[in-house]
């Protein structure tokens, strides 16, 4: 971090000065169309309340570059305002030295608070939760409660869960809605508007997908994060949930469409780093490809002999791979969501087998009427043995099908197994994987189908 101090030009201070009165979404979005430099300076020029709030965003794009270009008294000021989850997300971020630079300007109960977090895992519940949350012991009544919130409202991720502990103890008790607690009696105490339920909590080292899920389930605002012995050690809430799956759905969709996640916007990855993230990828591809033309090769002499076969490769292969990347992105979604899990591989597998039948049987069909109708109109001849042509296309396309459909729904299961993400199971990969086995399953019917008349 240098010392250098951003003396705001007019443009950046005029364009301040229109944003101060717009919502901090809307000035983030503003500043992702700036460079860093230009977002810090007009930074500076906001209120400070709001360029806190808007540093808060998670949206706001190259937040750690512009961090790094503001003077050093200002990051103080503005980071001990921020939430200590989205310092800890700042300064993860951050090369060194500048790293440590900004955890050393932190107040020391920040500092604390991120040095908690960043210690949990990337993908981790306890890596988006907060510190910040309002919990009350048994014994204080729905008043005091009350009384309590609107003083630390400010400093707190959100009031709308009030987290009940034992006094002795510190363990978490109850959980109560803000809605229950503000229909209660003053001098009630806040357990008799507490639910009667044990509340719904999550391990700091459980997946974030499973805060997602319960929050789901439970139609939470804020779930709990405890430790093994029920202390409350902070909150997920659910917009934390929903950017965390923002980000994990964009890196599954990059990863699903054949190469590595970005860790960046697309407009701001530099080009190197964009064609490392997507030449490995295709390279790999490509060489998979290959065995395809050695699959091809394998066939040559009879290739030779019913040249009408080359025809319909591309009939083929397309309808192996469509049939498995639909298989695949059904499977994938379902594991995320546990809909299904590891050891469901048997069912799936019962249900794919008839459904890649079936729809093999309407592709075959189709394939052999179109044959038959090009043949008869004269559009094409296919030579005297047409018929059997059409069937041999009818019929591998019901095996080339049936494979895929099952190729494309255990992928996911064998990745997931052996500590793979299953989103890296691809379209393109699996569509390069059946390609090559469509070819062996085309080429071995038109041999049983074809033998003594074409071949």
């Amino acid at each position: 971090m240098t010392d250098t101090v951003i003396d705001a030009p007019v443009e950046p201070a005029a364009l301040a000065a229109r944003l101060a009165e717009e919502s901090a979404p809307d000035i983030v979005e503003a500043l992702n169309r700036e460079a860093p430099e230009v977002a810090a300076a007009i930074l500076l020029s906001l209120p400070h309340e709001r360029a806190v709030e808007v540093l808060d965003q998670p949206e706001l794009d190259c937040a750690p570059d512009i961090i790094e270009m503001l003077p050093r008294d200002r990051v103080a000021s503005f980071l001990s305002g921020m939430s200590a989850d989205r310092v800890t997300d700042v300064i993860r971020e951050v090369e060194e030295p500048g790293r440590s630079d900004l955890r050393a300007r932190l107040d020391a109960e920040t500092r604390g608070a991120v040095d908690t977090l960043i210690a949990y895992p990337e993908e981790s519940v306890g890596s988006i939760m907060t510190t910040e949350f309002v919990a009350v012991p048994t014994t204080w009544t729905v008043g005091l409660t009350l009384d309590y919130i609107r003083k630390v409202e400010r400093t707190r991720e959100t009031v709308y869960s009030i987290f009940v502990l034992d006094p002795r103890t510190g363990a978490l008790a109850k959980a109560v809605p803000l809605r229950r607690l503000i229909t209660g009696h003053p001098e009630d105490n806040i357990l008799s508007v507490a639910p009667n339920r044990r509340p719904v909590v999550v391990s700091a080292d459980a997946s974030r997908d499973e805060a997602a899920r319960l929050i789901s389930k439970y139609d939470l605002l804020a779930i709990p994060v405890v430790d093994a012995t029920n202390h409350v050690v902070g909150i997920v809430t659910v917009d934390d949930v929903i950017d965390a799956m923002i980000q994990k759905q964009t890196e599954d969709v990059q990863r699903f469409g054949g190469m590595e996640a970005l860790d960046e916007p697309y407009m701001s990855i530099n080009f190197l780093t964009m064609i490392r993230k997507r030449a490995g990828w295709l390279c790999v591809l490509f060489l998979s490809e290959m065995l395809t033309a050695s699959a091809m090769q394998g066939f040559e002499g009879e290739l030779e002999k019913a040249l009408v076969l080359t025809l319909f490769i591309p009939l083929i292969m397309s309808s192996g791979g469509n049939s498995g990347s639909q298989a695949t992105s059904l499977l994938i979604r379902a594991l995320a969501l546990h809909q299904v899990r590891l050891a469901d591989w048997w069912r799936v597998a019962l249900r794919e087998i008839p459904a890649g039948l079936t729809l093999g049987a309407i592709l075959g069909t189709i394939g052999v009427v179109r044959i038959v109708i090009w043949q008869k109109l004269g559009f094409y001849d296919y030579g005297e043995h047409w018929f059997l042509v059409a069937a041999t296309v009818g019929t591998a396309l019901v095996g080339i099908v049936l494979f895929g459909s099952l190729t494309g729904s255990m992928l996911p299961f064998i990745l997931q197994r052996v500590g793979f993400d299953p989103a890296t199971a691809s379209a393109p990969f699996v569509a390069t994987l059946v390609d090559v086995s469509g070819l062996v399953i085309y080429f071995t019917v038109a041999l049983v189908i074809l033998k003594g008349t074409l071949l």
